[in-house]
């Protein structure tokens, strides 16, 4: 079998894409875009039968505003979906999915980035499962009531929080899928201490090869791994590489600042131009290659095995992306990276959907609905 018909016959999943927040912005995914990294097009091209579009909100959102606001995005991605039913369907199951996928229509999930829109409500947690939302990263880079994240040297809980706790149980009655991306480590051993379903990183690196706090130890990846989970690899090139993250940072904090500056003064030529010489700097910086992402998915095999390892872009989510992977219209350069390193087709296969669909079948499974 040749690559490419490996690709094409494998069920490719990306179990994080930040397109939402494009949509805001009034983006049209049925045309090729010249900005961000995703289109319905591209998507196409990429051999991508399954997104899972994020429904993120800000920790720094008041409760109100972060609920309003997960509603807007999802809204947002029912409208870009129903304009587009000869692109894609809207898919809450791994059935629906492989559906999709047999009609030659790509599946969009929806996956909430961030708990703080359900507030201390779980009748708002079970609001959102039926809108269609299948797992929930359960913070983001701040503390919220649920547990402590990883962005923050501060801890509020020491882990998950009472609340949080029955959050989990929540999701493992409803089959939601419990996240683990993003968590400080005492919360993601919580997680697993607490959820009786396998759980999802779906969008975290190794820090054995990255240093970045977001990255998962090798301990944590094998014992996510034992737990039934699956590690989905970020593209982001500054959880890839610490050499390029020293660098970045500096100039992804001056792009923000500029961005920000920019958006409050619309109408500024100096706001304008400064924004895109801070845009330009940042995107001179040279960039890791598609191998060092390569390199890290090999890292979580060699740990844990190719039934635990899977892909989770962050595109749209993310500045930049590693060189070869600028869009999701790339995704088979993958494929072909993994298979010029050894791996069998059945391996190629795990790591690019499957492994994923597996999970998500246990927690329905186990779901008492």
């Amino acid at each position: 079998m040749t690559t490419k018909q490996l690709h094409k016959e494998a069920f490719v999943l990306d179990s994080h894409c930040d397109t939402p927040l494009r949509l805001m912005e009034g983006a049209d995914l049925g045309v090729r875009n010249k900005e961000g990294h995703f289109d319905f097009i591209r998507m196409k091209e990429g051999g991508v039968d399954a997104s899972f579009f994020s429904i993120y909100t800000s920790n720094r959102l008041a409760p109100d505003e972060s609920t309003r606001r997960a509603l807007q995005l999802i809204a947002r991605t029912y409208d870009a979906v129903y304009r587009n039913s000869d692109k894609v369907g809207l898919a809450t199951s791994v059935r629906e999915g492989r559906e999709l996928k047999s009609k030659g229509l790509g599946a969009v999930f929806m996956g909430m980035e961030n708990g703080s829109p359900i507030q201390k409500d779980l009748s708002l947690l079970r609001l959102f499962y039926t809108l269609g939302i299948r797992y929930m990263t359960l913070t983001h880079t701040g503390n919220n009531e649920i547990c402590d994240s990883s962005g923050t040297k501060e801890k509020r809980w020491g882990g998950v929080s009472p609340f949080g706790k029955k959050v989990i149980e929540e999701m493992n009655r409803l089959g939601m899928i419990v996240d683990v991306s993003h968590l400080s480590d005492e919360s993601f051993y919580d997680v697993l201490k607490y959820s009786r379903a396998p759980v999802v990183a779906t969008h975290s690196c190794c820090r054995a090869l990255a240093s970045h706090p977001r990255n998962m130890t090798d301990q944590m990846i094998k014992d996510l791994a034992a737990a039934g989970g699956v590690i989905q690899i970020n593209f982001y090139p500054a959880f890839l590489s610490d050499e390029y993250a020293e660098k970045f940072w500096p100039l992804c904090d001056k792009f923000d600042a500029a961005q920000t500056e920019w958006r409050a003064h619309p109408k500024s030529k100096e706001a304008f131009r400064k924004f895109k010489e801070a845009e330009a700097e940042m995107f001179a910086l040279k960039r890791p290659s598609y191998k060092l992402l390569v390199d890290h998915i090999e890292h979580a095999v060699k740990l844990v095995g190719a039934a635990h390892v899977g892909l989770g872009s962050d595109y749209d989510g993310i500045e930049t992306a590693p060189l070869g992977m600028e869009d999701v219209g790339k995704m088979e350069i993958i494929t072909k990276e993994l298979k010029s390193r050894g791996y069998s087709d059945e391996d190629v296969r795990m790591i690019l959907g499957e492994n994923f669909l597996r999970v998500f079948n246990k927690v329905e499974e186990l779901a008492l609905r």
